[in-house]
């Protein structure tokens, strides 16, 4: 049996170290591992490769493929992502609040590390380095979990980072992998809960679902994205087509490409065939309802399941409505929480989008592709949450900590 409680002990024990950390010893942890990450990047390639012909042979969906496959630009993406967390302020230590009280004491709060994070993944290898950027910077041990699909890179990420840790002098199980792939062993890791402070899923809602069901350490979820574009009746033709385009699309195997459409079903007539242009470049199939298809015969008839599905495949759902209230309520039904967008002219129609769609993200004349730690300005990310507590969007470093009251006193005693 894989001794899971080793790697436990081993990151509650690091995680001391870390917690106590100065930023300049964090910071020069982070930019050698950066530099190795590039320097090693063959190695990693290679490693890649392996899972990448393992899916092929297995008959793996080609927006999976997409998230698995790494090449020297996705490495220096990765590299640059640790670069911007360097960059960041370390919110360990800030003092959020300072308070006098009547009887003289001193109460604040300040910012402390999490702990040990466990964190469970599947075909995504670059998560292994983002994960290991934002935690360490916070002070945070990490526990990683990848699925068997990435198992050679992610090893190859991991040996990288821990021979770079341990150059720069600082305890290389600062980040550990199980390398176990049996579903056993996940579940076993689920329930860690005397080492591990928090368990984030990433990755399919079944893995997802399956984590929040079995763990009994604290989840944060970070949701699949149906993400829907409405389409206002005075919105721009070009600029819906253009942002369309990028936002279903650009990689189409992300939890925040565009899935679902929404038409006004004033603006079909005047927007809908330039958008059906831009989409027939990648040969996008859309599933629409009978509006749709009456308008489009090439158009496929969509049904119930189309709603709330996450293609990650070059297919879209489109509906057409009769005002922003039918949008909004369709929206509201079928979203996953995640990344929303309305394409409009008519500022109180963009306000009345932004206050009452519930999701993470909610945008306004926008690609939904923007949800993303790096595009939001936070270097790597840990995922997106799609849930309110106690994190909500893309996770940065300050979602990475928690707090604790500090509270000065010069002999008080509570009568």
């Amino acid at each position: 049996m894989y001794d899971l409680e080793a790697l436990g002990k081993k990151g509650v024990e690091v995680s001391h170290i870390l917690g106590k950390m100065d930023t300049f010893h964090k910071n020069a942890g982070l930019q050698k591992v950066a530099d190795c990450l590039v320097q090693r990047a063959d190695e990693i390639i290679k490693a890649n490769e392996i899972d990448m012909e393992n899916g092929r042979q297995v008959g793996m969906h080609q927006g999976l493929l997409d998230r698995l496959m790494l090449n020297k630009e996705r490495i220096e993406g990765m590299a640059e992502g640790i670069c911007q967390v360097i960059a960041l302020d370390d919110p360990i230590s800030e003092v959020l609040s300072m308070k006098p009280r009547p009887n003289g004491l001193l109460i604040g709060q300040k910012r402390v590390p999490l702990g040990v994070i466990g964190i469970i993944y599947e075909a995504r290898p670059n998560v292994t380095a983002d994960a290991f950027s934002l935690c360490f910077k916070t002070g945070n041990a990490v526990i990683l979990k990848g699925g068997s699909d990435a198992i050679h890179s992610n090893k190859k990420i991991v040996e990288v980072i821990q021979d770079a840790l341990s150059l720069a002098q600082i305890p290389k199980e600062s980040v550990q992998l199980i390398q176990d792939t049996n579903r056993e062993t996940t579940t076993r890791f689920m329930k860690m809960k005397q080492y591990v402070d928090v368990l984030i899923p990433r990755g399919s809602a079944g893995l997802i679902q399956a984590t929040v069901e079995n763990s009994t350490i604290p989840v944060i979820e970070t949701g699949t994205g149906n993400c829907h574009i409405y389409v206002d009746e005075t919105a721009d033709a070009q600029m819906a087509a253009d942002i369309i385009f990028n936002a279903k699309t650009q990689r189409i195997g992300v939890c925040n490409a565009c899935e679902s459409l929404v038409f006004h079903k004033n603006a079909l007539e005047r927007v809908y065939p330039l958008v059906k242009e831009r989409l027939g470049e990648k040969k996008v199939e859309i599933r629409g309802d009978k509006a749709v298809t009456t308008f489009d015969s090439q158009a496929v008839q969509a049904v119930d399941q189309d709603w709330g599905r996450e293609y990650l495949d070059y297919i879209i759902s489109a509906k057409v409505v009769e005002n922003i209230d039918e949008a909004i309520a369709h929206i509201n039904r079928y979203n996953t929480k995640h990344s929303e967008a309305i394409i409009t002219k008519d500022y109180n129609n963009a306000q009345k989008f932004l206050n009452e769609v519930d999701a993470a993200a909610v945008y306004v004349n926008a690609s939904t592709r923007y949800t993303d730690g790096f595009e939001f300005g936070f270097g790597a990310e840990i995922g997106i949450s799609t849930q309110k507590l106690h994190a909500r969007g893309p996770m940065g470093l300050k979602e990475l900590t928690t707090t604790k009251y500090i509270i000065y006193g010069n002999g008080q005693i509570r009568p």
